[in-house]
C-alpha cells in the first residue's frame, strides 16, 4: 500500500521560510517523479513543483519560481519543498504527489497516481 505523508507545514510570517517533507512508502521511490500541488481556500488546486526520479530535472509554477526549491533524497524515500520569501498568497494546503513516469514531468493533476493527505501552510501578513 502506497503512502505519502507530508510534514513541516505551519504558520509563518510573510518573508519567512518553511521546509515541507514528504515520506513515501510502498513504492520503488526512484521510479516515480514526485511533485507538490496546493489548494487555497475557495480556489482550485494548482501545480507547484515537480522533480524527476533521479532528481536531475525540476519544474516550477511561475508563481513560485525563484522562491521554492524541490529536492529529493532517494535513499530516504523523501521529497522536500523548501519555501523561501513566503507571501500571504502562498497560504494553502500543500499536497505531495507521485507519478509512475520517473522521467516525465507533468503539471496535470490526473497524471499523478498517488496523493498525500496534505499539510497546511499559513502565511500571515
Amino acid at each position: 500500500q502506497v503512502q505519502l505523508v507530508e510534514s513541516g507545514g505551519g504558520l509563518v510570517q510573510a518573508g519567512g521560510s518553511l521546509r515541507l517533507s514528504c515520506a513515501a512508502s510502498g513504492l520503488t521511490f526512484s521510479r516515480y517523479a514526485m511533485g507538490w500541488f496546493r489548494q487555497a481556500p475557495g480556489k482550485e488546486r494548482e501545480f507547484v513543483a515537480s522533480i524527476t526520479g533521479n532528481g536531475d530535472t525540476t519544474y516550477y509554477a511561475d508563481s513560485v519560481k525563484g522562491r521554492f526549491t524541490i529536492s529529493r533524497h532517494n535513499a530516504k524515500n523523501t521529497v522536500y519543498l523548501q519555501m523561501n520569501s513566503l507571501k500571504p498568497e502562498d497560504t494553502a494546503v500543500y499536497y505531495c504527489v507521485a507519478d509512475f513516469s520517473a522521467w516525465a514531468l507533468t503539471t496535470t493533476q490526473n497524471e499523478y497516481e498517488y496523493w498525500g493527505q496534505g499539510t497546511q501552510v499559513t502565511v500571515s501578513s
